[in-house]
């Protein structure tokens, strides 16, 4: 039994047995309506008694979403546990960090992946969210919408059913999770503390993976690297560990040269943007003054730094997976972003997605 229910269960039976020893000397001393006031209470007394350990039942566990290190830099895109068994009825609280964005989604059972800026259906702008403490069963779509540390906020959901439970973040494709509902009978394998010592080993684990990747560069003398990253898994789901920076921010060219982005990340996707950022909805593809090369690389051209160019998303294209269809290349994203620029000047691009968390860059071409 767990120890708040002991307390509450003993408080309440102390209740009972006050008021019957209390009711049992008025009884012999008071008239027949007042020796029936004092039975109504004890029967009171009784349902106080049935009913507390019942509405105790219900514990609220605490689960971390995302980590980061102290520039904000390496980022561990992962629920901290990404396995948790708890009891019917009870609620898990996740909290939100990091700068990066992330949700908390459980999706119907069979529904299709929305992204992160539509969310549920007939979930409340700006994407999608349902109500804080909402119940999920598998029936419907719920989700946090977009959080990060700057909104101060934590989302609550309510497990009313038994089952196993898919978690996923709509802001990345390999961060997800498992929420395993057990009925009260059942005893529970863990307790709080130990999904805490799990998230801090695996916070340690993710962000000391997402080291190596900040070296990485590609062959070229006029080649940027957009972002780096591992993917790993668990039992409980896959996570990444990854490095939210231009590899090479800095780049010197001349004018009628072209510069090449590329990623070394199969999850986050990232973006090369000068002038002013698309709004949310208008991110995903480039802007109109984007090209695309035989080869399928996004291209555009610039001549002055005042020029407003998206690249849209740079990612890799999802996994294949059996009974899917194999998605077509270039689907609402590239691999490649190559701009050329026609006269001097110093360009300066960020990330849209990442941009406060520091991946910038700039351009100087010279004459």
């Amino acid at each position: 039994m767990r120890p708040r229910l002991t307390w509450l269960v003993l408080f309440s039976a102390a209740i009972v047995v006050a008021t019957l020893r209390y009711a049992g000397r008025v009884w012999a001393t008071q008239n027949l309506f007042t020796s029936r006031f004092y039975s109504t209470l004890c029967r009171c007394a009784l349902l106080i008694t049935l009913l507390l350990p019942v509405a105790a039942l219900a514990d609220t566990w605490q689960i971390q979403v995302g980590a980061q290190n102290d520039d904000r830099a390496h980022q561990a895109l992962a629920f901290l546990p990404n396995e948790i068994w708890i009891h019917i009825e009870d609620s898990i609280t996740w909290s939100f960090p990091t700068n990066e964005v992330h949700t908390v989604t459980f999706l119907a059972l069979g529904q299709v992946r929305p992204n992160r800026f539509t969310g549920c259906p007939g979930g409340q702008p700006p994407d999608g969210r349902t109500p804080d403490f909402s119940g999920f069963d598998n029936d419907e779509c719920v989700n946090s919408g977009i959080l990060t540390n700057a909104d101060g906020k934590t989302y609550t959901v309510i497990f009313p059913a038994t089952g196993n439970f898919k978690l996923v973040c709509l802001a990345h494709p390999n961060m997800t999770a498992t929420v395993h509902v057990l009925d009260l009978q059942t005893p529970l394998p863990h307790e709080q503390e130990f999904y805490d010592r799990q998230a801090d080993r695996q916070r340690a684990e993710l962000l000391s993976e997402a080291k190596p990747s900040a070296h990485v560069h590609e062959d070229g003398y006029n080649t940027v690297v957009a972002g780096a990253g591992e993917i790993l898994g668990t039992a409980g789901g896959t996570e990444t560990a990854s490095v939210m920076r231009f590899m090479d921010e800095v780049k010197v060219i001349h004018a009628g040269e072209t510069v090449e982005w590329t990623t070394a990340e199969a999850v986050t996707s990232h973006t090369i943007t000068f002038g002013p950022e698309p709004d949310n909805q208008h991110q995903i593809p480039p802007s109109s003054n984007v090209t695309v090369d035989a080869d399928g690389a996004r291209h555009a051209y610039l001549s002055s730094p005042s020029d407003a160019v998206h690249s849209g998303f740079i990612t890799e294209l999802p996994q294949d997976r059996i009974g899917l269809a194999q998605a077509p290349f270039n689907l609402n994203s590239a691999t490649r972003f190559r701009a050329t620029f026609t006269q001097p000047g110093i360009y300066q691009y960020k990330c849209v997605l990442h941009d406060e968390l520091g991946m910038v860059g700039v351009v100087i071409v010279l004459p």
